[in-house]
């Protein structure tokens, strides 16, 4: 395992491929998942038997679509995955394109959510959380040190590579709303997930890697406690608490809770992100490198609630299942609306798209000689 900060893995961001279509390079298998925008296939490299997922993505082909991801969208997240190359990130192995689709192989991660794996452990001492944070605190330091921010970091983008090995390897995915950072630039955005992102993404501020920390600051505190700090009832309850940024340490989720771990998640949870801990400060921090054999102790004895993380856990897939459903359903109304309004000219380049979501996914799927050298 390579050292903080270090390139790893068994070899670098895709190279440069040659012409020819998904399955002539692949075997397809089994669907693992989809989303809004396409869906992630397991399949087989011919050549090696390796296994790797296919991320199939609708892109807009007309300005005027709702169907699928602004082309340019799709092309900074590959140029961004093109760059990495560490051992907790999920690493690009190959690209294909069409007009209207692109197809991204990537690393495989079959070990499933982090919070799952943790969810099924009857319990769990801070000592064992550490050694899963601290692999999410390397890889968002190698990503910091590249001026790169992932924007979008919570339970559902942290997978494991595998779960039934002695000790699981954390991969961060996900990078749709990841951004390189500019010096003398700045980038706003109000893009996140309510419950996981600062308060200047709210406030449409200027981002930076310290929106990240708070994001995992956010996620120590529901690895601690089962809570989270700033859910509301609703969506816009949620933000304002966030906006607020008061939370506190219940004591009944608490009580086995270190005081350097209250620490920690203290450094992290602070409005002004220039204040925040960055990724190379956290992983120096005595909780997660201690400086004593009592701070070693310290840890090992205190231990995570593991009946209020179970719940949280389960409520947690629960609303993700609904917004898919909810989703499915929006998109059902938005392609009859696309169908009943023929005449717009724009509207009917949705049709064609449809027709061709309706073809073979391997249709003109041609490698980009350029896009992955």
């Amino acid at each position: 395992v390579a050292e903080p900060g270090e390139d790893a893995g068994s070899e670098g961001p895709a190279a440069t491929p040659s012409p020819g279509n998904v399955e002539d390079f692949y075997e397809l298998l089994e669907k693992l998942g989809s989303g809004h925008f396409g869906v992630v296939r397991l399949c087989r490299e011919r050549s090696t038997g390796a296994f790797y997922a296919a991320k199939f993505v609708k892109t807009r082909r007309c300005r005027g679509s709702r169907l699928g991801l602004e082309r340019a969208q799709v092309e900074r997240e590959v140029a961004i995955l093109r760059q990495l190359n560490h051992p907790n990130i999920m690493r690009l192995h190959d690209l294909f394109a069409s007009r209207a689709e692109v197809v991204l192989v990537l690393e495989l991660t079959g070990g499933g959510e982090l919070f799952d794996f943790i969810a099924e452990k009857e319990a769990l001492s801070e000592e064992e959380a550490i050694e899963f944070l601290g692999q999410i605190l390397r890889g968002v330091e190698y990503l910091h040190a590249r001026l790169i921010a992932h924007f979008d970091l919570k339970p559902e983008n942290i997978m494991l590579q595998e779960k039934d090995v002695p000790k699981p390897r954390i991969k961060i995915i996900d990078f749709g709303l990841a951004q390189q950072l500019q010096d003398g630039t700045t980038f706003k955005s109000l893009c996140g997930t309510p419950q996981y992102i600062a308060p200047e993404v709210i406030n449409y501020e200027p981002l930076s890697p310290a929106t990240d920390m708070w994001s995992i600051g956010v996620i120590t505190y529901i690895l601690l406690s089962g809570l989270s700090p700033f859910q509301g009832e609703t969506d816009a309850e949620t933000l304002a608490n966030v906006v607020a940024g008061t939370y506190e340490f219940e004591e009944r989720c608490f009580s086995q809770t270190s005081e350097m771990a209250k620490d920690f998640i203290h450094q992290l949870l602070v409005k002004e992100p220039e204040h925040r801990m960055t990724a190379a400060e956290c992983l120096v921090h005595p909780w997660i490198k201690p400086l004593s054999r009592k701070q070693e102790l310290n840890r090992s004895r205190s231990s995570i609630n593991m009946r209020n993380f179970r719940k949280f856990n389960a409520r947690r897939k629960w609303k993700l299942s609904y917004n898919t459903v909810s989703a499915c359903n929006r998109l059902c109304r938005t392609r009859l609306l696309c169908h009943l309004r023929k005449e717009d000219e724009e509207l009917r380049c949705c049709e064609s798209d449809q027709e061709e979501e309706r073809s073979p996914h391997t249709a003109l799927l041609r490698r980009r000689r350029s896009s992955c050298s």
